[in-house]
């Protein structure tokens, strides 16, 4: 077991209507002229954003708007949004949807607070020392940015994808109402489990350190997730486990699930990054397909932690060498993605990567992670390349 520290600031509003209360949120935290910040026009066509924008008015709160952000957010945006809080003095940020819209508005809040290219934090030159205040009315359970300390956008320019976190761009608050996550398309729901679940195996597959009590909240958030999903799969209107599944995605990713390891291992993410830059696929079915490509590499070397996910997690019997049992559990998370309408390939994923674009991710995911990375097992480039490999 390793020393922590746990830092958790963000102010949750969990239930049905909670939106309503979104100006009183703003104001207990200082802000007086408002960007609302959004996707696509799902919150345009379901009301909310009507619905929020007539609780400021009502409340007085001044506001502007921007939409557009879309999923692997671009940088591109970023800039728009940075250079139109500074035209209006704007001094809080509003996201409503989706980790795109989050991630975005973080992005904007480091680019309002710090001089320089906002790029420069997502491309490790330089620390941010500040970031403007936001809050999140969360519409798609998935990500956990709603009370994580990261965000992650796309540069268009090369199609880089790369993460910045710092405690700066924590949420004031999140508003989780279960009902507005309702309307969402199956896959949507399914990718949004598969993100939420893949957080806590980030930190649950590692070899530096464990903790009794970590590793049961994580197995339990994981049986949770899994048996939800299966029921919205068949049942997409159901209440409570719409809350269940949106619950365990900010505890999912606020560091609760790493508290006494070493931080986890997070190279399926870093590989799915590359994904997602190139080819624009959906965050969560990039990390199904390639998740078990990985799990198969690095196994052997974190064989204790496979068998225990296996038994504890998936219902593997107890029977055969710990390696079978390790296997088992791998390809019954696999049975899992297929059941819920996830790919477990790029073939399945419907990405064709040549050799060369193959090759061309792995590099770029080396260098994104400075050489190599990863606890279940240390990955270079050619361990990168060759799972990739086995993932076509």
């Amino acid at each position: 077991m390793y020393g922590f520290q746990y830092y958790t600031p963000t102010k949750v509003l969990f239930g049905k209507q909670t939106e309503l209360r979104t100006a009183e949120m703003i104001r207990e935290f200082g802000g007086t002229k408002v960007l609302i910040h959004y996707g696509g026009g799902s919150v345009v066509r379901s009301g909310l954003l009507a619905r929020v924008t007539k609780v400021l008015e009502d409340a007085g709160i001044a506001y502007i708007t921007l939409g557009g952000a879309v999923p692997n957010p671009h940088l591109k945006l970023v800039y728009e949004g940075i250079e139109l809080c500074k035209k209006e003095g704007v001094d809080f940020l509003l996201a409503v949807g989706g980790g795109s819209a989050i991630d975005s508005a973080k992005a904007i809040g480091y680019g309002v607070t710090n001089e320089g290219d906002v790029w420069d934090f997502y491309d490790y030159k330089r620390k941010a020392k500040a970031c403007l205040p936001l809050g999140v009315i969360l519409t798609i359970a998935a990500t956990g940015s709603e009370m994580s300390d990261s965000s992650v956008i796309t540069k268009e320019e090369g199609l880089v994808k790369r993460g910045y976190s710092s405690d700066y761009c924590r949420p004031k608050f999140a508003i989780m109402n279960p009902e507005l996550t309702m309307t969402l398309p199956n896959y949507q729901t399914a990718c949004g489990c598969t993100d939420i679940m893949m957080h806590t195996m980030e930190r649950y597959f590692t070899n530096g350190g464990n903790m009794e009590i970590t590793d049961s909240l994580a197995e339990g958030l994981l049986r949770t997730v899994k048996a939800n999903a299966l029921i919205l799969a068949k049942d997409p209107k159901n209440y409570d486990a719409r809350a269940e599944v949106m619950w365990a995605g900010s505890l999912a990713h606020n560091g609760l699930t790493g508290c006494g390891n070493d931080g986890g291992d997070w190279m399926t993410h870093k590989l799915e990054h590359e994904l997602g830059g190139l080819y624009d696929v959906a965050h969560g079915a990039g990390l199904a397909a390639i998740w078990g490509s990985w799990a198969r590499y690095v196994m052997k070397d974190c064989l204790p932690r496979f068998k225990r996910f296996a038994l504890n997690v998936m219902d593997v019997k107890n029977e055969g060498t710990d390696e079978e049992i390790a296997l088992a559990g791998i390809e019954a998370v696999e049975d899992f993605y297929r059941q819920i309408g996830m790919p477990t390939n790029l073939r399945e994923l419907g990405v064709s990567a040549t050799d060369a674009e193959l090759a061309e991710m792995a590099y770029k995911c080396a260098v994104g992670v400075k050489g190599g990375m990863g606890s279940a097992k240390f990955l270079r480039e050619e361990d990168m390349l060759a799972i990739y490999r086995a993932a076509r």
